[in-house]
């Protein structure tokens, strides 16, 4: 790892002690050590208002046509404690980064221009409250399929308008599949029934291809749509990039917040193409092949005639286990219903609600709106009308010059901002210069196992889809991988590649003497990554059923994700999601999605203000309530990694099976640590003046740090006072007359799990085995070199040893569970055998938990 700067490479300003650089390929911290991150999107649910999840119609578009509703309370209730124990949980989990979704809706709801402050100054709120926690934060301009109205997330309604578009007509036509009026608006909607994933069709239909042109390529393909006197391109651009440009000018305002807590902001959630670069419009395009096939699929020839209100009969897909196959063909009717706005919405081409001007060639109601954007040669190709017909690049010509534009106002306000770059999914971005990013960057992709997702079931089969979409096979039969150990190393590979393409990130603007510049490195955060929760047609939830309570395939599923990011990919990650609002119902709030970590519905008696105990097998979605309590995936997502490693972590194992983990890193002298304190002292030792670590026989200054979660290294005596203390109704969360929380219960407001009166260190010898035998722990330790202690309240071992004064060198460190995997399942069923849960809510609200002994016959 080269020497740490003392400043800013965008700025050249001293840093901050929390300041996090981005260089080698890693995050790195001012004291010199590689920090992995590793957390949470805080939330899915952000994606609508409180009040308006996707299924529900009710004043869904009349509060929309009338500006919008406030996203006040997303993600967090900040008025009734809740946030304080969702925070608490989410530390106690071992996450140290939080994935932050704001829509454009959420700032610009209430028209072109129009801020709502108050969400802002909300938002700082919730972002001080994480700061409390000690969460570093990225934010996430989310959207998908371009808006809640177009049935997605993102921008805001009068988007719509503004194109000379009525979105009220969308699902008549089929331009979108919207989740509040799925099969049918004109009859009885039944959101219930809306198939997995259908909403990712809505990135091949009318809507969303139309406005992400427009969005990308207005001034290229309808060079005729002005509004306010500028091309819809510059109009839409303009605004999103503002309405994220003031909240990041509010956040720099308040003070306290930037680089200690947002470190910077992620470019458009999975942004698309619209129709730019396609082919053949009157076939269905092969170039998204990331796009699910599923239900009617008009062409985009097709669905510019749905939209002028003209019947047509489509294909028709299916999805089984191999994927999606054509199955016939359906009508679609609208009925003589379009998508395109009557030319009396605007009297003299001014809007009477948002207020803007329209140009006298952009006509209202008829096809000349396509025939400005779509200028067709035969046999339906998309090209600029131009005398040239040059071909356009997506990326380098359309997504590029955007990026630079969004950055160029992010850093405007918060100069040393990480630049997440995020391009369309499972696409390799296009050449970044480093004159835009500065020092400053990071590769943002998503990953998920796409036939889980989609078919809601772990198989003993899957595929590797990105090598699929990246035409690295002859034939998709080719990509099929079969059984669990393939399948995990298909995984692993697959983010292995998407961890490459990092490689575009900071290319020289130009060459010296015809030789290139050294290029800056920069790391990869996999922004998104998790698997469906109400698998297997929801047996999990169905008290009625043998499967009630057993998460089995969900664990394997995020096992073998996440499995994926160790290994030689040492990757940082955001999981998706953590929704506080989640039911089994309704799942996430949004298209029947359900992948939150939590679900208030797993909590018996809707309990609040509960904190998670490392000694209980549900510290997931049921929060820890008693052992008892329905398990999740807690143990595939609560997982031991490095947090920050003296050197280069170079490589993680870790067996779910058997509690075990291995950690190899890679060591050199440019990892000693040389900075002194303000009085010259060593740090922790004052009026010292030697310098840190310069013998190299000298132990290093800082340890590596690596989490160890209880939920799969807890002793026994752990596990058995949990469950005891449980049975008898003593309370969880105790402290004693010096207000220490008791072993194995948390009240401390960092999130801690346990607390130790004493801490455990041993100093094992080169490749031996030691015991650490603690109140929490009961592990076998083998390093190559050095000593480790045991800090049960932070559920960390941090491991001490030399940094070589010359050369290099391979360190590792193992860690075992004795006796192996906690048995979960065991202890529930002997949980379930002794006691009936009984929670009852007080009259504030808060559920006193008492156990009930229950008949074990009746």
């Amino acid at each position: 790892m080269p020497q740490v700067p003392k400043t800013c490479p965008a700025t050249g300003r001293p840093v901050s002690q929390d300041y996090l650089h981005t260089f080698d390929g890693h995050f790195v911290g001012t004291d010199g050590r590689t920090v992995l991150l590793r957390g949470v999107n805080l939330s899915g649910s952000s994606k609508a208002p409180v009040l308006q999840p996707s299924h529900v119609h009710h004043d869904f578009w009349s509060s929309a046509k009338a500006g919008g509703q406030s996203f006040v309370g997303r993600p967090l209730n900040l008025e009734d404690g809740s946030a304080d124990a969702h925070l608490s949980r989410l530390r106690g989990w071992g996450f140290n980064v939080l994935r932050y979704p704001i829509t454009w809706e959420a700032l610009e709801h209430d028209g072109p221009g129009r801020y709502d402050y108050e969400f802002m100054d909300y938002t700082i709120r919730v972002l001080h409250k994480c700061k409390e926690y000690g969460f570093k934060v990225y934010i996430d301009p989310h959207q998908d399929v371009w808006s809640r109205f177009s049935g997605g997330s993102g921008a805001p309604y009068w988007t719509f308008p503004a194109c000379g578009i009525d979105p009220e007509a969308f699902t008549a036509t089929q331009a979108a599949i919207l989740h509040c009026e799925y099969p049918n608006a004109s009859t009885t909607p039944d959101p219930a029934t809306l198939p997995s994933m259908l909403w990712t069709t809505n990135y091949s239909r009318l809507a969303s291809q139309t406005m992400f042109t427009l969005f990308f390529g207005g001034k290229t393909f309808a060079p005729k749509c002005i509004l306010d006197g500028i091309n819809i391109q510059d109009y839409l651009q303009d605004h999103f990039i503002q309405a994220f440009g003031v909240l990041a000018d509010r956040i720099r305002d308040v003070g306290g917040l930037l680089d200690d807590v947002v470190i910077g902001w992620d470019s458009m959630n999975e942004p698309s193409e619209g129709f730019i670069g396609h082919g053949d419009l009157s076939v269905y395009s092969t170039a998204q092949g990331s796009v699910l096939k599923k239900g009617s699929l008009p062409t985009p020839l097709q669905s510019f005639k749905l939209g002028m209100g003209v019947m047509q009969k489509v294909h028709n897909y299916t999805v089984g286990s191999f994927g999606s196959q054509h199955s016939g063909s359906v009508t679609i009717d609208p009925t003589g219903i379009r998508i395109w706005m009557d030319p009396s919405t605007e009297s003299n081409g001014v809007h009477p609600k948002w207020g803007w001007k329209r140009s006298r060639e952009w006509t209202l109601g008829t096809c000349t709106t396509f025939v400005m954007l779509l200028p067709l040669n035969r046999p339906g190709r998309l090209v600029p009308p131009t005398a040239t017909r040059r071909s356009i690049h997506f990326l380098d010509g359309c997504f590029l010059p955007h990026l630079t534009d969004y950055i160029t106002r992010i850093r405007a306000a918060h100069p040393s901002a990480i630049a997440f770059v995020q391009a369309p999914s499972l696409a390799i971005p296009p050449r970044v210069p480093e004159s835009l990013l500065k020092g400053r960057g990071c590769h943002s992709t998503h990953y998920y196992d796409g036939l889980t997702l989609v078919t809601r079931r772990w198989q003993f089969f899957n595929a590797d889809t990105l090598g699929i979409i990246r035409g690295e096979y002859i034939s998709p039969i080719l990509a099929a991988r079969l059984g669990e150990w393939a399948i995990r190393t298909s995984f692993q590979t697959q983010l292995a590649a998407l961890k490459s393409d990092s490689a575009q990130l900071g290319f020289p603007a130009a060459f010296v003497d015809e030789q290139p510049k050294p290029r800056r490195c920069y790391p990869t955060m996999v922004g998104e990554i998790g698997t469906p929760m109400d698998m297997d047609d929801k047996k999990a939830y169905d008290s009625t059923s043998n499967g009630h309570g057993i998460y089995s395939n969900q664990e394997r599923a995020l096992d073998a994700s996440l499995n994926a990011t160790d290994g030689p990919n040492v990757l940082n990650y955001t999981l998706w999601t953590y929704c506080p609002d989640n039911t089994h119902l309704w799942g996430d709030g949004w298209n029947n999605e359900d992948l939150s970590l939590w679900s208030a519905d797993d909590v018996r008696g809707k309990l609040k203000n509960v904190e998670a105990v490392a000694g209980s097998p549900a510290a997931a979605r049921a929060s820890n309530i008693t052992v008892g309590d329905i398990i999740i995936s807690v143990r595939a997502f609560c997982r031991p990694y490095p947090v920050k490693v003296v050197g280069t972590p170079v490589d993680i194992q870790f067996d779910i099976r058997k509690a075990s983990l291995k950690i190899k890193v890679h060591v050199t002298p440019a990892d000693l640590r040389r900075e002194t304190t303000a009085t010259g002292g060593r740090a922790g030792e004052e009026g010292s003046s030697r310098d840190k670590g310069v013998n190299a026989r000298e132990e290093s200054a800082l340890p590596t740090e690596i989490f160890i979660p209880l939920v799969h290294f807890a002793s026994e005596g752990c596990v058995e006072r949990s469950v005891a203390d449980q049975e008898h109704g003593q309370r969880l969360y105790s402290e004693n007359s010096d207000g220490v929380a008791n072993v194995c219960e948390t009240k401390s407001r960092n999130g801690s799990m346990v607390t130790l009166t004493s801490t455990g260190s041993k100093s094992p010898a080169s490749g031996k085995v030691e015991l650490i035998d603690t109140d929490g722990y009961t592990v076998q330790v083998k390093v190559s070199e050095g000593r480790v202690e045991i800090d049960e309240k932070e559920q960390r071992l941090r491991w001490y040893y030399a940094v070589p004064a010359s050369g290099k060198k391979d360190l590792s460190i193992e860690v075992k569970r004795v006796r192996g995997a906690i048995d979960w399942d065991a202890v529930t069923r002997r949980s379930r055998s002794d006691g009936v849960w009984n929670g009852d809510l007080d009259e504030t609200g808060t559920a006193e938990k008492s156990l009930e002994k229950g008949r074990r016959n009746g």
